[in-house]
């Protein structure tokens, strides 16, 4: 990748980890998981669309393109974002975005697989390797004992968005001759109409009260900047640098969320996150290729 593409890489980032703080601010006012996701995409979808009205532009009518984007919004967000919720409901925010850092390594494995130009290397296996080792000391020992707070169910909820954006990225390279603002509106308004009935059927929220406006606030935020523009940012990164460059990204997103976290919400910041992180950026370098080109210098 080039200067322009690590530089939207740390955009895209800073928009993802705010996600992992704004979701923290629903789940804290107690709404339910289906409700909380389907608000993110339905107002995503209502300003994409509008969008591409002013731009005199609109999504393509047939079929086939209608079921990818379908299957698209599933795995790249009606089913993540409603696991990371699950995580956030048992797990600090920080914690949940370093789970969901395990990205590229489901990734690697899918792209491998399923792509004909992103086969396994050396330069990856090492980046994901170190990577990994980086999520697994900002996790600590601790990871499946659920001390303090800790739970099995929402470290796995967060493992499994991970591997669902995994699945969701390497899908996605088929649609690189696609405009990335009409990739993002057909995934998110597709993720919008999965999800109304189960928020129907489910949560009622005819039912709930109004919430606050915090939450309110928090659902504009995650809407806006972390789905409209960053869904744009992502679709425009994978055509240019690859499945599993773009989700990189997910090693980038566990500093932004733990500096809201810990600056806004009060979550502890550790000696072992920072060298986690350290070592995560060690990984990054690595998959980039730059480390093993300044070796052979």
């Amino acid at each position: 990748m080039g200067g322009r593409e690590w530089i939207m890489l740390a955009v895209l980032a800073f928009l993802w980890g705010a996600s992992f703080f704004f979701f923290k601010i629903m789940v804290a006012a107690h709404l339910p998981v289906f409700l909380i996701v389907f608000g993110r995409v339905f107002i995503a979808a209502l300003i994409l669309n509008i969008w591409l009205m002013i731009k005199r532009d609109m999504l393509p009518h047939s079929w086939a393109m209608w079921r990818d984007f379908i299957i698209l919004g599933i795995f790249n967000n009606a089913v993540p974002f409603a696991l990371i919720v699950c995580g956030e409901q048992r797990l600090s925010s920080g914690l949940a975005s370093i789970l969901n850092a395990t990205t590229p390594v489901f990734t690697i494995i899918v792209a491998h697989f399923y792509t004909e130009t992103e086969k396994l290397s050396l330069p990856k296996i090492a980046g994901i390797a170190a990577g990994f080792a980086g999520v697994m000391i900002l996790v600590g020992g601790d990871l499946f004992s659920a001390p303090g707070g800790h739970s099995l169910v929402g470290e796995l909820a967060s493992l499994g968005a991970a591997v669902s954006y995994a699945i969701g990225g390497v899908f996605g390279k088929r649609f690189s001759a696609i405009p990335p603002l009409k990739i993002a509106t057909g995934q998110i308004t597709s993720a919008a109409l999965v999800l109304l009935p189960l928020v129907l059927l489910f949560d009622h929220p005819w039912q709930l009260p109004m919430p606050g406006l915090d939450v309110w606030g928090a659902l504009i935020g995650i809407s806006f900047f972390s789905t409209v523009i960053g869904y744009i940012l992502f679709f425009h990164i994978l055509a240019v640098a690859g499945a599993t460059n773009v989700l990189l990204v997910t090693f980038l997103v566990p500093v932004t969320a733990l500096l809201l976290g810990w600056g806004i919400l009060g979550e502890v910041i550790t000696a072992r996150s920072l060298l986690g992180m350290a070592v995560i950026g060690l990984g990054l370098a690595s998959i980039d290729g730059r480390i093993f080109k300044y070796l052979k210098k």
